[in-house]
């Protein structure tokens, strides 16, 4: 398989993410698994059910996150010299031109996405349109609305 990129800051989260839960909800679901076991008849033992479908909810994520970990190429943007130039894990502020609104965007990996964070998927149309491009470059963006132009204004490798 091959790598998807991620920025330092997603890698710690599902880091953070993944001992929660190998060191919190996996012995809380153990346990109480063990006090529904208790209550005797498990054909009718609705806690014992609820308990074993949370703990398949729970390894269900713990191995989904341990993949999305190991196929993770972690890219620290900070350490890079900036170049004026839109790649993965910069932030970039961009005007409508049409309606001289501003929006600032970090690009960052599918598993980061985050819109209400601001934080836009390198495969977004958006994104893609602006990887590689400069500050002054106008970048247009095919919406269901029509074609959107913005121009880059600014480029941070934070």
């Amino acid at each position: 398989m091959s790598k998807v990129p991620m920025t330092v800051q997603g890698s710690e989260l599902l880091k953070k993410e993944l001992h929660h839960l190998k060191t919190g909800e996996r012995y809380r679901i153990i346990n109480a698994i063990s006090e529904a076991r208790a209550l005797g008849d498990l054909k009718e033992n609705a806690e014992y059910h609820a308990a074993k479908e949370q703990q398949g909810f729970i390894e269900g994520r713990i191995v989904d996150l341990e993949s999305k970990l190991s196929n993770a190429q972690v890219i620290d943007i900070s350490k890079m010299k900036n170049q004026g130039r839109v790649i993965f894990g910069s932030t970039v502020t961009l005007l409508n031109i049409s309606t001289d609104q501003k929006v600032k965007y970090q690009i960052v990996g599918e598993d980061e996405a985050d819109l209400k964070a601001l934080k836009l998927s390198h495969s977004s149309p958006l994104a893609r349109a602006a990887m590689g491009k400069e500050v002054n470059d106008i970048i247009t963006v095919q919406a269901p609305s029509g074609n959107i132009e913005y121009e880059i204004i600014q480029v941070e490798y934070l």
